[in-house]
């Protein structure tokens, strides 16, 4: 049996497993743990599990230990190292008149690599600009290029519904949204109602999808005929969340069937 851990390195990031060794964790503890890019600094958000050896995956990376004073401190001189890092940048793209936008820096804990994540329209020449940050802060530099939702996801705000927008808050992974959720859904194709911060479709259209496309199962779609206890007509709407539609009838008159009720 191996003790399993879920860990996060950010409040909107996803949950990472650990192997716990015989570490005594809680919910909340802060912990140095082993990561592709060198130790890291998490926090438990699932205490430790039992699990059989064979069954997590096998490149499961080890916590080090319990995060120490020192461990820290050296987070708090990595945020201050990511804010002067930050503001160094912005002035560089602005002399060098790049058409990017720097949304955040991150510091790696041992300093052996910085992070600058940009948004940009168009594909950006950052040769020179790499070379002004590999100049002033003498270690590995990644520019990387991130999309408009993992951009809302960084900068968070207010969604139209008052709260702080999900991607920031509840969502670990920012799945696919399309239209066909919308329309399922029979919500207004109005952009400006069906769009968030990031200008892409709301996370939240995919909340219900499933649930919606349940109750459709067995419901005869817009533009199909049917036979109803009222005559003959065409479907015009459909209400899942009442088993209902709406059926145009031949002699004009628009009539609301349950679906059990359509004859077949």
């Amino acid at each position: 049996m191996k003790n399993i851990v879920g860990v996060k390195f950010k409040r909107e990031g996803k949950i990472y497993s650990f192997y716990a060794d015989n570490l005594a964790l809680k919910r909340d503890d802060l912990i140095v743990v082993n990561t592709e890019n060198g130790p890291a600094v998490g926090t438990v958000v699932k205490e430790a599990q039992a699990l059989p050896i064979q069954q997590p995956a096998a490149n499961l990376k080890n916590v080090i230990r319990l995060a120490a004073d020192d461990d820290l401190r050296t987070c708090e001189n990595n945020r201050k190292l990511e804010q002067e890092a930050m503001q160094f940048c912005t002035r560089r793209i602005t002399e060098r008149q790049l058409h990017m936008k720097l949304i955040e820096v991150e510091c790696l804990f041992d300093k052996s690599k910085l992070v600058f994540s940009f948004t940009a329209e168009n594909r950006v020449d950052f040769r020179e600009l790499v070379k002004d940050l590999v100049q002033k802060f003498r270690t590995r530099i990644e520019l990387r290029q991130i999309g408009a939702r993992q951009e809302a996801r960084i900068i968070k705000g207010l969604g139209i519904c008052g709260r702080e927008v999900c991607c920031a808050t509840l969502l670990q992974s920012l799945d696919r949204v399309s239209v066909k959720m919308a329309k399922e859904q029979n919500m207004s194709l109005n952009p400006e109602k069906i769009s968030g911060l990031c200008g892409r479709l709301m996370c939240c259209l995919g909340y219900e999808y499933d649930g919606y496309t349940d109750m459709k199962k067995d419901m005869p779609k817009c533009g199909k005929t049917v036979n109803t206890t009222e005559g003959r007509g065409k479907v015009i709407r459909q209400n899942a969340l009442q088993g209902e539609i709406v059926v145009l009838l031949e002699t004009g008159k628009e009539a609301t069937i349950k679906t059990k009720d359509i004859q077949q």
